[in-house]
């Protein structure tokens, strides 16, 4: 049984200064999938379609983020939530993903040699995104964000 739980709030306004996804999903490589294609679907109501530069990176934040909730901040039985906030005056997409594990915060990235099998993933983030970090999680645990300003135009009502 799947106990996935979306929200989707909007300010009342015809163009809303705020706009807010809040999901939790089971922390599980599914989990982290479904996170991925609900954060490519809403970014798609925001008007940034799902082939846009903006939703690429936003679908790539969110992946390597669920994905290091799920295989570094997972405590069996617990769920990892998944927030994605549109900010209308400066179209900066805000990523947060938090998890129960406040002990294994992520490390800045350093640089990778071609033999490594694991370790870019944050190194993509800090290339993806135009700034990121963590910030605790009360009660427990902790929050992993990235934002992204995105370069092109938004197309309304796609």
């Amino acid at each position: 049984m799947d106990n996935t739980v979306l929200k989707t709030t909007t300010t009342p306004e015809e163009e809303p200064k705020h706009r807010e996804l809040t999901a939790q999903f089971p922390s599980t490589p599914r989990g982290a999938r479904l996170a991925r294609r609900g954060a490519v679907r809403h970014v798609a109501e925001w008007g940034y379609p799902p082939a846009s530069d903006t939703s690429c990176t936003v679908a790539l934040l969110v992946a390597e983020l669920a994905s290091n909730a799920v295989r570094h901040g997972r405590v069996p039985g617990r769920d990892f939530r998944l927030r994605l906030t549109l900010q209308a005056e400066t179209e900066t997409i805000r990523v947060e993903v938090s998890d129960t594990r406040d002990e294994r915060l992520p490390l800045r990235p350093t640089t990778t040699s071609p033999d490594d099998e694991t370790g870019r993933g944050l190194l993509l983030v800090d290339l993806l995104a135009t700034r990121w970090g963590t910030t605790p999680r009360v009660p427990v645990g902790k929050t992993v964000w990235a934002e992204c300003a995105p370069e092109e135009v938004r197309h309304h009502g796609a």
